[in-house]
């Protein structure tokens, strides 16, 4: 959809205001300086998140164990883990694999790991969503992927390599923040700070409708919710949450 000349004049306005960020950005100097922060701001953010979306965590994470192995084993894979901010909620003896494209995020993981005892770390890959060749075919029963797909350079690559190291009758678990509904004061808003979103927080979108990838991919069986989260700042409220199972 085409933004409206609004739109347009109030994208403008915040990038005005956002032009020293621009400046960097143009120079080469905002990408490599943001890849070292950005970690930093999601250390505090995920912690404020998880205050407010925790139950939808326990929720959305509460049947993992259904998904294990006929041993009875969980091989659980990460993409962009980030802080590790999801650990709690998996179950005890979980063997988890991480990835993540940013290695600045090492510290940060590493001490996750040492608050979450109860499981198995199998490792740990630098790897962008969009390529786990590193990972075999039908490896894994569960894949989990949250607040990840609003940044992944090509969502549906991401969604296609969940599927491709995915065990048959194992299941893709997510939870993103996506736009919000057609002509709604929200994708208004939306639409005038994506631009600028995008530039400040490493490639964030605001305006995505990751839901039409979900639903075009070929899982067996999609469970998905729109649901709102209880955050002041509403551009990032409207999310979905669920699991596809392959």
């Amino acid at each position: 959809m085409e933004p409206s000349w609004l739109v347009v004049l109030l994208r403008l306005c915040v990038q005005i205001i956002a032009f020293p960020v621009y400046l960097l950005w143009y120079l080469g100097l905002w990408g490599p300086f943001c890849k070292k922060i950005f970690p930093f701001f999601m250390a505090r953010m995920t912690i404020d998140y998880n205050r407010k979306m925790g139950d939808k965590k326990k929720e959305l994470f509460s049947n993992l164990t259904d998904f294990a192995g006929p041993t009875g084993e969980l091989r659980l894979l990460e993409i962009g883990t980030g802080t590790g901010s999801n650990f709690q909620f998996y179950p005890r003896g979980c063997r988890v694999t991480c990835t993540d494209p940013n290695p600045h995020f090492s510290k940060f993981l590493e001490k996750s790991l040492s608050e979450n005892p109860h499981l198995q770390l199998e490792r740990c890959l630098v790897a962008p969503g969009e390529d786990l060749h590193q990972i075999p075919d039908a490896s894994v029963d569960v894949v989990v992927c949250t607040l990840v797909l609003c940044s992944a350079t090509n969502t549906e690559a991401v969604i296609r390599e969940a599927l491709r190291v995915l065990r048959p009758g194992g299941a893709f678990f997510f939870m993103e923040h996506v736009a919000s509904a057609p002509s709604s004061w929200i994708l208004f808003w939306q639409q005038i700070y994506d631009p600028t979103w995008k530039v400040l927080f490493d490639g964030c979108h605001l305006t995505r409708e990751t839901w039409k990838d979900l639903e075009k991919a070929k899982f067996s069986e999609l469970k998905l919710r729109h649901i709102r989260a209880p955050f002041i700042w509403f551009p990032v409220q409207p999310h979905i949450v669920g699991y596809g199972v392959k």
